[in-house]
């Protein structure tokens, strides 16, 4: 039963630079942040990023997932608060878990957490979805 309170299943997807390369082909983002590490470490990153709509698809994922498909999503949003840091070599996690936070009909929010490395990486997460 759905109830306000109740914490939803741990998710975590794993990200590696190889994900980041493919990530970049498909959307067209080939902005060198998310690919050389040269390249970020010389504007101010820590390392090589995960691209923040990567990011936020993955949560996306957790939230369809959750309501039965992307049909069942309302409403989905965040705000980016520390990037994904992936070094080269690296499998990194982006665990993502959520709390029922209302119920109202059939209608359900969730507030979303995602972190990786213990680092929240979203802030204010939050999705309405049809149950």
């Amino acid at each position: 039963m759905i109830e306000v309170g109740t914490v939803l299943d741990e998710k975590v997807f794993y990200l590696d630079r190889e994900l980041l390369k493919q990530y970049a082909d498909a959307s067209g983002d080939q902005n060198p942040i998310h690919q050389n590490e040269e390249f970020a470490l010389s504007v101010g990153l820590p390392n090589v990023i995960a691209h923040g709509m990567l990011t936020m698809a993955l949560v996306g994922k957790y939230v369809s997932d959750f309501a039965g498909g992307s049909a069942n999503v309302i409403e989905y949003s965040a705000r980016f608060t520390k990037p994904v840091i992936v070094p080269a070599g690296e499998k990194v996690d982006l665990t993502v878990t959520g709390t029922v936070s209302e119920v109202d009909g059939n209608k359900v929010s969730l507030s979303l957490t995602a972190t990786s490395a213990g680092v929240k990486v979203l802030g204010m997460a939050k999705a309405v979805v049809l149950k």
